[in-house]
Formats: C-alpha cells, structure tokens, sequence
C-alpha cells in the first residue's frame, strides 16, 4: 500500500509544480516574437517549450554540442546559427540525450517544440520541428529564457 502510494505521489509530481528558469527582460523577448528573418547567411532557431506538462522539470537544450540552457514550462529560446548547414539540436532525456538533426536554409526561421514524455523514474524530453505557423503562434505566447549553463555536459558526436 505504502509503495503504491509513494508512486503515485511520485508521478503526480511529476505533472505539477513549477520549474522556473532564469529570463530575459519582457522588451527582448518581445524583438524575439517580432520573428524577423535572420541575415541570409545564418538560420534562426526559436526552440521552445509549450504547456504545462511536466512542470516541476527543467530540461537541458544543446545546438551542436554547446549548452544552450536549461527550460522549463511556456518558455523559449531564439538562437542564430549557420545557414546553409545541418545542425543538431539536443535534449536531456531519461536515459540518454535525445538528438534532432535539421537542416537550416539561411534567411529562415525554425521552430522545435521540445516536449515532456513520461518516463520510468522521471520525465524525459524529445524534440520536433513544427511549422513557423503553429510555432510562431505557440512561441507568441512565451517569455524568452536566458541562455545560460546545463545541468549535464554533452560531447558532440
């Protein structure tokens, strides 16, 4: 009896509470949802996290190997990188860093939702590209996070 009820306290935690994270003020966050086009050589990347699910944890984002930060619910990042290339996005999961490989047309913006998935012992993350459409939508309705340190080292592949 007692174990189930420590479980179920367990999951319940995991769909409440509120991780919080570190933000940018309200006007960069707002030039942020003005989603302009990037200069032609470089890829705009907005990568956010969209609804409440999972709300006690934060999670780590990586572009290429380099820590982006860590999110947590209704928040977002908007980062430039190289046009023209692939890139690797990447997540904290349970287990293992989950990737997702895209390539970046400069001059465009992209959008990938990262979201929460119910795990063994704690939530874990994934990634998918959505289109500028349904992001710029989602992204308009969150605060932009500060980058800053991951709570886990990643090495590129």
């Amino acid at each position: 009896m007692h174990i189930k009820l420590t479980l179920v306290l367990l999951m319940s935690m995991l769909f409440t509470g509120c991780a919080s994270v570190p933000m940018e003020s309200k006007e960069l966050s707002d030039q942020a949802k003005q989603f302009d086009p990037p200069p032609a050589d470089r890829s705009g990347l907005y990568i956010f996290r969209y609804g409440s699910l999972g709300g006690a944890l934060k999670k780590d984002v990586w572009i290429d190997g380099d820590c982006i930060g860590e999110t947590a619910p209704d928040t977002f990042f908007y980062v430039q990188v190289k046009g023209g290339e692939e890139h690797t996005i990447s997540t904290e999961s349970e287990f293992s860093p989950n990737d997702l490989k895209i390539y970046t047309d400069g001059g465009e913006n992209y959008f990938i939702r990262q979201f929460i998935k119910i795990g063994i012992f704690v939530g874990g993350a994934g990634l998918e590209l959505v289109d500028a459409r349904e992001g710029m939508e989602q992204v308009s309705e969150l605060g932009l996070a500060k980058r800053g340190a991951c709570s886990a080292s990643r090495n590129p592949d």
